[in-house]
């Protein structure tokens, strides 16, 4: 008689169905720390709310909050399954995202993030399908990639530097960099003005690392680096601080401004390279809409010296994980 010596296998653990509604419940408890105000940004009772939530402690099996005297917190069970449901949030967002999308798309969101003009695509785009929805819709300057990763937007024209992880890009066209000066400073009025001219020139940062590399030249091409100017959020905040004084600009050569504010003035620059206007899209986006809006694009969105043509160009982006093509 033999007998077995094997290890007896280990059982897989039994599917658990997770209500994506509660998870939500608990992430929102998560946040605030407190039932009482997680229940009103909810817009539901507060007891239901610790109901729902005593449903998803038994469906998972462990306590994931703990009141306390100041309201509640989580458990060493919550703290490790609060990652994990804003991934499964996530997920089953862009499932249905995906799944929408994947069916014959009736609507396509482009969005568009400051001073960039996206009108003649957007009309063309409308005549061309006069059955889908096609919606405009403008981004601050740092929201392009989240608002796509996010499927907020299903195409964003948009600057460079950005992320293009996850993304395919392609240039639509080249602007060139200018000074932004009040009307009344040294350089306002001269013909063009040189990074030597603007050595000692205090410029506005923002927190993007790669933004202020590209958009206040630093460190410069002799490896000297951008005096600092102060930190600011909003575009208005920058024209605000470059009106009074306090740092001057680099921005992309737009007529408007002097129309958008009289007390500013731009000045060309020489010896620096454009920055590039872009198309961003989801790298993998096929539906239609998209596809038909990034050929109007390229035949309508041609900026200042575009050939509105399309050549093959390829630069390693920030992230090595997408190409940008031209």
């Amino acid at each position: 008689m033999t007998s077995d010596s094997s290890p007896q296998q280990q059982q897989p653990s039994p599917p658990v169905d997770l209500d994506l509604r509660l998870v939500r419940y608990f992430t929102v408890v998560a946040e605030h720390r407190h039932f009482g105000r997680a229940a009103a940004a909810l817009c539901i009772a507060q007891p239901s709310l610790s109901r729902q939530i005593r449903r998803l402690e038994q469906q998972l099996g462990a306590r994931l909050l703990d009141r306390t005297p100041q309201g509640s917190r989580l458990t060493e069970a919550g703290e490790v399954f609060l990652p994990q449901a804003k991934a499964l949030l996530r997920s089953a967002t862009q499932a249905a995202a995906r799944t929408r999308a994947a069916a014959q798309p009736s609507r396509v969101t482009i969005g568009y993030t400051s001073s960039i003009i996206v009108t003649p695509a957007v009309r063309e785009m409308r005549r061309l399908h006069p059955d889908a929805e096609v919606v405009a819709q403008h981004l601050v300057w740092n929201d392009a990639h989240a608002a796509l990763v996010e499927h907020r937007v299903d195409v964003a024209v948009t600057r460079l530097p950005m992320r293009t992880d996850q993304l395919h890009v392609t240039i639509l066209y080249d602007e060139p960099r200018v000074l932004l000066v009040p009307v009344d400073h040294r350089l306002a009025g001269k013909e063009s003005v040189t990074l030597d001219d603007i050595a000692d020139e205090p410029l506005p940062r923002v927190s993007d690392a790669s933004w202020n590399a590209f958009w206040r030249i630093d460190p410069r091409p002799d490896g000297s680096r951008a005096p600092d100017g102060p930190l600011i959020e909003a575009l208005e905040d920058k024209f605000e601080f470059i009106a009074s004084g306090q740092a001057v600009g680099i921005v992309p050569a737009d007529p408007r401004v002097d129309t958008i504010r009289p007390d500013l003035t731009t000045v060309p620059l020489h010896g620096v390279e454009p920055s590039h206007v872009v198309l961003a899209t989801r790298a993998d986006d096929r539906s239609r809409l998209v596809t038909a809006f990034r050929k109007c694009a390229q035949a309508h969105l041609t900026g200042p010296g575009s050939q509105g043509q399309s050549s093959s160009l390829r630069q390693p982006p920030p992230s090595g994980e997408a190409s940008v093509r031209r």
